[in-house]
């Protein structure tokens, strides 16, 4: 029999914060480098912006976030090509959006 006040050996105690280093390290290997895009390719997508700004056309958005690249489906609100910014409101949450045009990799026509 076991004396009181003495607790059970957990063995899984620390399992969350192994996993949650884990999931770290699982991460940091799905990172990929931000793509390099060429001038033809900026100004491909900043075209794709503005013409779907204009058009009110809805528009796959790649951008590059934490290592990761990022599709959305989205319809683009406002574009500020000297800013660097634009403004896009997403399909699925309605919610918007402000990005960086540094950020994204591509913009296509759904």
């Amino acid at each position: 029999m076991e004396p009181r006040g003495m607790k059970k050996w957990r063995p899984f105690a620390t399992m969350p914060e192994q996993y949650i280093g884990l999931q770290e390290i699982i991460n940091k290997q799905a990172e990929v480098a931000q793509p390099v895009l060429t001038e033809e390719q900026m100004e491909q997508i900043n075209f794709t912006l503005i013409e779907a700004l204009h058009t009110n056309k809805q528009v796959y958005l790649t951008y590059y976030k934490k290592g990761q690249c990022i599709t959305e489906t989205g319809f683009i609100q406002f574009v500020d090509s000297l800013g660097n910014l634009f403004v896009f409101i997403d399909e699925v949450f309605e919610l918007k959006n402000k990005m960086r045009l540094s950020e994204l990799i591509d913009a296509r026509f759904v």
